[in-house]
């Protein structure tokens, strides 16, 4: 089934259905993506590409606003506007010209990289001395950047809790001031990292 970044059974706004429906079209493979909303960020599979649009697909309800950023692996964001919602995928129109070549291949600025979102929330660091407070500043499947009072060393191994995520052993890789970068000993599955997302900043999106 070829899910079209813009589907010829589906009104567009602003009449432009016709020059939607026979803009070059470049199937993409499945790739993880992220969208960037008045509602926070969330993560999203590209599913087809054209130099109109593009279509997605979630792992739950679409926050309800019209106008996203896309964030590719790359570094790359693109704005868009929604054009349709069915289910858990979604069709956005690009609001200025975009080069498909690049968008495709994800060739930008900087290298590719896993998703990492913006959510900050409290967690409990665990270490063999004790407790002591944290608060996370972004999260991605494989770790997380959190700002902690207590001293941690490099390569120390500690144990992360809060905000929904579930206990989670990790270990510090570097530290600049009071943040720190931690990789878990257990990655997330880009289906926990969706629902995570959605539950720390917009609950109602898991109602379904």
């Amino acid at each position: 089934m070829d899910h079209a970044a813009f589907r010829p059974d589906v009104d567009t706004v602003g009449g432009d259905a016709e020059e939607l429906r026979h803009a070059p079209r470049f199937r993409l493979l499945i790739r993880a993506a992220k969208l960037i909303s008045t509602y926070g960020e969330f993560v999203c599979v590209l599913r087809d590409v054209s130099a109109t649009g593009v279509s997605v697909k979630l792992f739950h309800a679409m926050p309800e606003c019209k106008q996203v950023e896309l964030e590719l692996q790359c570094g790359d964001r693109f704005e868009m506007e929604c054009r349709w919602i069915r289910g858990r995928e979604a069709g956005f129109e690009f609001t200025g010209p975009v080069d498909v070549d690049r968008l495709v291949s994800e060739v930008g600025d900087f290298p590719k990289r896993s998703i990492r979102l913006g959510i900050q929330f409290p967690l409990k660091v665990i270490t063999l001395a004790g407790r002591c407070e944290a608060f996370a500043e972004n999260l991605s499947q494989q770790g997380a950047r959190i700002e902690c009072d207590n001293l941690l060393a490099i390569d120390q191994s500690v144990r992360l809790e809060g905000g929904g995520l579930r206990e989670n052993r990790a270990k510090v890789r570097w530290r600049s001031g009071r943040q720190y970068g931690v990789v878990f000993d257990d990655t997330l599955t880009l289906h926990d990292l969706a629902l995570l997302a959605a539950r720390l900043q917009c609950p109602k999106l898991l109602a379904d």
